[in-house]
């Protein structure tokens, strides 16, 4: 899976939104866009920002937000979707190029193995600042017959198995200083797996 997200991410940037939208029969931008109602206060940091969609629905709404994604070819189409609105940097999660206490929420929609990385989260809260929030959009499942089936063929209920992914998330994200809520989100087009931590 590694090799696969890389070369998505840097040689395949391209065929990124094609992916995206035949893995969610569709509904790829939406479900990203379903964080915007977490999150808490004005300045934001994108990490991860991928093609720049969620960068441009947040510069619609007005938010001062910004974003950083490690793949130069991701920031170029991020560029070319926002034009002259762009406030975009490229950086690894384990070294924010920000001050301290900058933001009042971070978002990051269905990261890589990044987001579990102890330094990673050590930086985004060094970042946020008193009360802030890291909002997690980790993982999503559409609301599809073919799903429905394979839950019944497994002998496993949708319940279960999104149990079992909480209880592995809090093993996993261990930065003790945040204070973590995992909810599993019910939309129109799926259950979306969605982590806030709070300074």
């Amino acid at each position: 899976m590694r090799v696969f997200f890389n070369l998505l991410y840097h040689p395949f940037a391209f065929s990124y939104d094609f992916v995206a939208a035949v893995v969610s029969f569709g509904k790829w931008n939406e479900w990203v866009r379903s964080v915007i109602p977490f999150i808490s206060g004005t300045r934001i940091l994108e990490l991860g920002h991928g093609p720049g969609h969620l960068q441009q629905a947040l510069t619609t709404l007005q938010f001062d937000s910004v974003a950083m994604d490690e793949s130069a070819p991701m920031g170029r189409l991020a560029k070319r979707r926002l034009g002259n609105l762009q406030k975009l940097a490229r950086a690894v999660t384990q070294k924010i190029p920000f001050a301290s206490e900058t933001f009042d929420s971070i978002i990051s929609t269905f990261p890589s193995e990044y987001i579990f990385d102890p330094q990673t989260q050590s930086e985004a809260y060094r970042v946020l600042r008193g009360g802030g929030r890291l909002i997690v959009l980790l993982a999503a499942w559409p609301r599809n017959p073919l799903l429905g089936w394979l839950f019944k063929v497994t002998g496993q209920s949708p319940t279960e198995a999104h149990e079992s992914i909480k209880s592995k998330i809090m093993e996993t994200l261990g930065c003790v200083n945040f204070k973590m809520d995992i909810q599993i989100i019910e939309v129109k087009s799926g259950n979306l797996l969605l982590i806030i931590a709070h300074k």
